[in-house]
């Protein structure tokens, strides 16, 4: 008979044996942590971060994570370092080297070949007593009881560990360069995060029409211009300060009041919303955003420090641009 699998009890159990593997890690952070971030905080040059198999694919994932939050760093293949990729190792730069077991013997023919290079060599290994410990300047400690394979083979929370000690110590260097999120956006500049980080008002409403009225401009005359300026809006003006708005919404509300006759003779000003929302267009696109829920609105008036009119954005700009 056929064993019934409870694969969602297996799936719970890796989880949480996962977990606790991370959960251990913090037991395994001491003055070595510390003094690596300090080496490659003041270091010239970059950190390169190697492995073999699947430590080599969290030693690209780290490197990502590097790059993005201010420390430049670089991918090598253990593999390929020893048929011409040991030359991308400068003199000023950092080597970190990724392994479980520390004893494979791909990485005891490359740690005496990272060491004759005279750069700093840094373990991020499962096992202090290993060949890759022994030979390194400094040892990040990832060491785990088992893997979640039930065979104690497959890597899994070997591999959870190793990536988290990563974002450790990409976290910890963000920390100590004072990386902002402006700084963040300078390196994720095409991602709808980036855009949150540095899109600014300015960048949207100058795409726009500029709808505007005066305070004496018939309705009918606000109604083409609202209409033809597609914006759901005209800026009231009084030379070239803005005294209100009117939406179409507000047309539509005054016309189911009044009998056309009456509603040809009304003048923007008697219908406006006077000192309307308004925004700065060195303002981040997220801030407009922001005013725009909390004020139950979809459009801000775009103003200078002098209030002078400049124009408008909408709603439909943010979405286009990913900013909601």
């Amino acid at each position: 008979m056929k064993e019934i699998i409870d694969v969602k009890n297996i799936a719970k159990l890796t989880i949480k044996q996962e977990s606790l593997a991370i959960s251990n890690l913090v037991n395994y952070i001491d003055d070595d942590f510390t003094r690596i971030c300090e080496l490659i905080f003041k270091s010239k040059g970059r950190v390169i971060i190697t492995g073999i198999g699947k430590s080599a694919n969290i030693a690209t994932k780290i490197v990502s994570t590097l790059n993005s939050t201010g420390t430049p760093a670089i991918f090598m293949h253990a593999a390929e370092a020893i048929h011409g990729d040991l030359g991308m190792i400068q003199k000023d730069d950092v080597v970190i080297c990724i392994s479980k077991s520390g004893n494979t013997p791909e990485i005891k023919v490359l740690v005496p070949l990272i060491k004759a290079t005279g750069c700093p060599l840094i373990a991020l290994v499962g096992d202090k007593y290993s060949f890759l410990a022994n030979n390194a300047k400094y040892i990040l400690n990832c060491y785990v009881d088992k893997e979640a394979d039930p065979n104690n083979l497959a890597p899994t929370c070997s591999t959870t560990a190793q990536l988290v000690l990563g974002d450790a110590l990409a976290v910890s260097l963000l920390k100590m360069r004072g990386f902002s999120s402006q700084d963040f956006a300078k390196y994720h500049p095409g991602g709808s995060l980036g855009r949150r980080l540095y899109l600014r008002v300015a960048d949207l409403y100058v795409n726009n029409e500029k709808p505007k009225i005066s305070l004496s401009t018939p309705l009918n005359e606000a109604l083409i211009e609202i209409t033809s300026k597609r914006l759901g809006c005209a800026a009231v003006l009084e030379g070239d300060k803005v005294k209100g708005i009117i939406t179409d919404g507000d047309l539509r509300r005054m016309l189911n009041k009044q009998s056309d006759t009456v509603a040809m003779n009304i003048r923007a000003e008697q219908i406006m919303t006077p000192n309307p929302k308004t925004i700065l267009p060195d303002a981040f696109a997220v801030q407009a955003f922001e005013k725009m829920r909390d004020n139950h609105i979809t459009q801000l008036i775009v103003v200078d420090e002098n209030k002078t009119y400049l124009g408008v954005i909408h709603i439909h700009d943010l979405i286009q641009e990913g900013i909601i």
